[in-house]
């Protein structure tokens, strides 16, 4: 499958079967995904995985669809507002990286904007100043969603002089 291939087949999964994922998988699509370019090679991004009471105390309305495993995906804080935005580009580049390596196995991924509310920050033990990117539900899905129409890309490209 190609690249292009892989992009245009990703979707956000919502529904997980109950089978087990592979957690050295996950590993290596971490390891994959921290080549995601990022300024000055600070590599922004932290990966906490929830266990069954921290991902409870998160109370997300769906549970993440049921997913195996949980991630959340912080960005490191800044000194300034410049550096904090570099960063949580960089980590969202990671993010995307990931998706796609699971994808490419035949897994899928939920990601979730839960873990920026203020109490889940706290419950995730996130520093003044990161930002908690998302948080991930990875396995396999147990139901793939139907592909959303997107808006033709030259209607999205300006011209500059």
């Amino acid at each position: 499958m190609s690249m292009k291939e892989v992009i245009q087949r990703r979707r956000t999964i919502k529904s997980f079967k109950k089978d087990t994922i592979d957690r050295d998988d996950v590993m290596n699509w971490l390891e994959a995904a921290s080549y995601a370019p990022n300024h000055r090679m600070n590599e922004p991004w932290e990966i906490l995985f929830l266990g069954p009471e921290t991902r409870a105390k998160l109370n997300h309305k769906t549970d993440l669809g049921g997913a195996p495993i949980v991630l959340a995906v912080l960005s490191k804080s800044a000194s300034k507002q410049l550096e904090r935005d570099e960063n949580v580009m960089a980590v969202s580049c990671f993010i995307q990286n990931f998706m796609l390596l699971a994808e490419e196995a035949g897994a899928g991924v939920f990601w979730s904007s839960i873990g920026a509310q203020p109490q889940n920050r706290e419950l995730l033990g996130a520093a003044d100043g990161a930002e908690v990117i998302g948080v991930l539900g990875v396995g396999y899905p147990a139901e793939i969603p139907a592909l959303k129409p997107r808006t033709p890309i030259a209607d999205k490209v300006t011209e500059m002089p």
